[in-house]
C-alpha cells in the first residue's frame, strides 16, 4: 500500500483526521487521539498503528514487524516489511486500531463523531 492509498483509507474512516508531528510523521487521528502513524514521506519507513495485546505478543514474533519505538508498552507494533502482512491484512489491522482508539475515546466525542 503506497502512501496515497493509506491516506485514503484512513481518512475514509469516520471522523479521522490527518497532521504532521514530530518533523516527518505522518498521524492518522480520531479525536485528537492517534490509531496509525508512518513517515510524511512514504510508508516505505513503516506503519505504527495499535493493536490488542494478544495480537501485539502474535504479530510481533513475525518477520518485518516489531514493537514499535516509545509506544509498545501501549501495545503499539511497526509493520516494517511492506510484505509482512497483505493489504487486506494491513486494512484490517488499521480498523482494530481505529476501533480502540475510537473505543476509548470520551462517550460525548464518539457520539459527536458517529
Amino acid at each position: 500500500m503506497n502512501i496515497e492509498q493509506l491516506r485514503k483509507f484512513c481518512l475514509a474512516l469516520p471522523g479521522a483526521t490527518e497532521d504532521i508531528k514530530w518533523g516527518n510523521d505522518l498521524c492518522f487521528n480520531v479525536g485528537g487521539k492517534m490509531f496509525t502513524v508512518t513517515s510524511a514521506d512514504s510508508s516505505d519507513g513503516g506503519v505504527s498503528l495499535k493493536t490488542t495485546p494478544e495480537k501485539f505478543t502474535e504479530l510481533t514474533e513475525h518477520e518485518g514487524i516489531r514493537p514499535a519505538h516509545y509506544v509498545a508498552r501501549y501495545h503499539w507494533i511497526t509493520i516494517e516489511d511492506p510484505n509482512a502482512v497483505s493489504q487486506s491484512e494491513l486494512k484490517q489491522l488499521i480498523r482494530e486500531s481505529y476501533q480502540l482508539v475510537f473505543d476509548k475515546l470520551p462517550a460525548k466525542t464518539r457520539k459527536s463523531i458517529a
